[in-house]
Formats: structure tokens, sequence, C-alpha cells
């Protein structure tokens, strides 16, 4: 973003922090002990040395993101402090690994022993739905992070933001602990600006959770990799069944709501695709340069062929007639992945010799419920631990992020403007290109510079 201003990845801080640590962290570079990170460190927006010098000589400041990590004072009384947790949306490898990390460093770290494991996301808010809180204590936790899904469960759809408010207060709860996506950035946003409004001292912190890895200015967020690694396993039996029976095609869908991150990198793991279809490149079926006259091209020479799709790719083909919606308020998708199993087929059938063997096989669910893997393991726990020591610092209305390989504190106004999408002109992209050797294009508009 061209006009991102240091003012916009500014955090709010509910008042100043002096209450000492407990961690008994250093301030001293060299004395062999862990550092606290003051406000002031960041991690610059733009690494770019031309574009960083440019906007030096404009005699503008630079944008950054503040530093992640333990503070030297703190704004909360651990001793005193009630704390909540709430997983929402979809189900995701590592919420658990996030949930026992929380709990972890906020007793062991901390001292704090008060904490509410809110089940089915903000539904258990509710009086009406009668979810009870579930304690929460390294105990209770202590092997979650071996087991898929989320100890507390989740739930979508929106929830009154003021209801959800109220019982926050009635519980005493000073520091809210939000797990999940793009929606449910946009719910604790409203929470965190109405408890502000109530002049409520409580910390809404957030932790992004989506294996579509959409969030905006986050460069990755928990599940991903695990996602494309047991997607990759789907695309390795696609290629065992197209191999395995003349003309044959593979077909595999993954996630991908809009974005196709979870698509691209599955197929770089798996170096075994031809064609990756995603939201943010379009497609033609029919003509000179569609999918089908070019996947017929590959057959005639190669005899197999293996497409992997993500969910929100060619919607204009099968998106449902008007507006329906989910409980989240996302479009109602059509299943571009069964579509392109007839349609092949039938193009086949009608308007060439070739009989095509064609398998489609769509893992969505097997990829949402595994556990985490180890790198995304050890992320997830980095993340909760430095949810934690924002939170009790003060910090609200924000999300711990990842940005140029560190921990990263982003306004969650920032977050919630927009959803992150895949451009046809990053590096990925053109990774995923070179590895498959798709054209440029599947579109009969020819494009400049592309190779069609």
């Amino acid at each position: 973003m061209e006009n991102l201003t240091p003012e916009d990845l500014a955090i709010t801080s509910l008042g100043p922090a002096v209450l000492p640590s407990p961690l008994g962290l250093s301030t001293i570079q060299g004395d062999g002990v862990a550092n606290y990170v003051d406000d002031s460190e960041s991690v610059l927006y733009d690494l770019d040395r031309d574009r960083t010098q440019a906007r030096l000589r404009a005699g503008q400041a630079l944008p950054a993101f503040e530093r992640a990590g333990p503070r030297a004072r703190i704004f909360f009384d651990p001793t005193a402090a009630r704390v909540a947790i709430v997983t929402c949306g979809g189900l995701c490898p590592g919420i658990n690994n996030v949930i026992r990390s929380l709990v972890m460093t906020l007793h062991h770290g901390y001292g704090v022993h008060q904490i509410y494991g809110i089940r089915y996301g903000f539904q258990g808010f509710i009086p009406r739905y009668g979810h009870e809180p579930l304690p929460l204590d390294p105990e209770v936790v202590d092997d979650i992070h071996e087991k898929g899904g989320s100890i507390l469960a989740s739930s979508r759809g929106r929830q009154d933001t003021g209801q959800i408010v109220d019982c926050l207060e009635g519980l005493g709860v000073c520091l809210l602990f939000v797990i999940g996506g793009d929606g449910t950035l946009r719910g604790a946003l409203a929470v965190d600006q109405e408890a502000r409004r109530r002049g409520l001292a409580v910390s809404v912190i957030c932790i992004p959770k989506t294996i579509d890895n959409d969030i905006a200015f986050v460069k990755q967020t928990f599940g991903l990799e695990t996602a494309f690694a047991v997607a990759g396993e789907a695309i390795r039996s696609a290629h065992i069944e197209a191999k395995g029976a003349p003309n044959g095609v593979g077909i595999v869908k993954v996630m991908g709501r809009s974005s196709g991150f979870i698509a691209a990198n599955a197929a770089l793991a798996l170096n075994d695709v031809n064609y990756v279809l995603v939201p943010e490149v379009p497609f033609d079926l029919e003509g000179p340069r569609g999918l089908f006259r070019v996947l017929e091209d590959r057959l005639r020479r190669k005899k197999h062929a293996v497409l992997v799709v993500a969910e929100g790719a060619g919607q204009q083909y099968v998106a449902h007639p008007g507006t329906l919606r989910d409980q989240s308020g996302n479009p109602v998708l059509g299943d571009i992945g069964a579509f392109l199993a007839l349609q092949i087929k039938r193009y086949f059938k009608e308007q060439t010799d070739i009989y095509v063997n064609i398998k489609y096989i769509d893992p969505s669910y097997l990829v949402r419920s595994v556990p985490a893997n180890a790198h995304d393991a050890i992320f997830c726990m980095r993340l909760g631990q430095n949810a934690v020591h924002a939170g009790l610092a003060g910090k609200t209305g924000m999300l711990v992020g990842y940005w140029n390989d560190e921990i990263t504190h982003v306004p969650l106004a920032l977050a919630a403007s927009h959803r992150k999408r895949l451009s046809p002109e990053d590096s990925l992209w053109l990774n995923v290109l070179e590895a498959t050797g798709q054209p440029f294009s599947l579109t009969n508009e020819r494009i400049d510079g592309g190779k069609q």
C-alpha cells in the first residue's frame, strides 16, 4: 500500500504500563539473559532499498510494525487478572496449539490463574445458547496440541456485540484472546470498540486463524503449512491415479475461498501438478486458449494430467443465483471441482476422440481437522506467547502477525480492511507457472508479455 503511514500501524494501549513484569528478563545486551522488547522497536513494512531511500529523501517517515515480545512494564496485575479465550470460524490445524500456548504462558510465565475457555465461538458469550465457560489450566490443556480441532469448539455467524461485552463485564474479564479469521477479526474489532465506548479496561488481542492465508498485513497464518502438506498427499494420489489409466486426469479441489495460497503452495510442494486454478487468475473453459483445449493438447502428448483447483476459482461458472450467504456472511460457493470433472468429461466425449479417465478428490475436511505439523506447532506457540505479552502490557485492538520473519503487532482495523490475495504478478505465482509449465494465461484474450 503506497499511502501507508506510520499512524496506520500505531497500536492502541489502555493506559500507562507501570507494573514490573514478573518474567525477570534483562534490558542489557550481552549479559546472557533474554531481553525485554521496548515499544520503540519496530519491523519495517517495506525492506526495498530504493523505495526506502526515496521516502527518506522526500522527508517521509518509514511505516513499521511494532515489534512483538515481552515488555518490562505491564498494565494488568496478573494475580487479579481474569482472561477469556475464544475460537471462531472453521477449524484449522494448530488451534489447540495456540490455546495451550496462551494458557501455559499466562499461568507459568505471569501467574494468571483465572482463565475461561469460551465454548462454541461467540455463541458462548450469549446467554440464550447456554454454553458454560470451560475453566482452563495447564492440566486441562496438557496434551491438546496432539489433537486436531479446538478443545473449545467453534461456531460461525455474527452475535450481538453488546451481549458479548455484557458477558465479559459480568465475568470480570480484562483480557480477551480471539482466535479466528477475517470475519472474526471484524467481530473482535467491534467488541474492542464497544468496550472502550463503555470505558472498560478490556484488552482484545487476536491470533489470526485461516488456512486460506488471506489476512492482510500478515505474511503467513498458522495452519497453512500443515494444510498444503495434507493437500499434497491428495495430489500424490491424484497423480498416481492419473498415470494409472490411459488419458487419466486427476482433479484435486483444495480450500481457498478468495485466495489461492493453499493451491499454489501444494502444487509447489508436490511437483506433479500440471494446472493450478485460483480465484485471483481468470480462466476460460472453451476456445483455443481455454482450459479444455490446453488439457486436450497435453493428453495427446503425455497421456495424463493433474489439475489443482481452489474452491473459490471459476465461480462465474458455478455460483448460486441470487445472494445466498452462509452464517458468516460469505457468498455460498458453487462446487467448482465437481463441475470441472463433469464438464471435462463432457468436452472430451462430445468434441474429441479421446476417452478420459477422471478421478476427483476433495480433501477439504482432512486438511482442516488434522493436528499441526512440527513447523506450524512452533509457529503457534510463538504466536500464543507473544499474544500474552501484548495483552498483559495493555495493548488492545490488535493481532499478532508475522512480517519479514518477525512476530509483529498489527492494528485490527488495518488487518480487517481487506483480504489478502495472491497477485498474478507475485513471485509465488511465477514459481507455480514455472513448476507446472501451464501458460501464463488460460483466457482467449492475449495478455501483453504473457506466454500463451
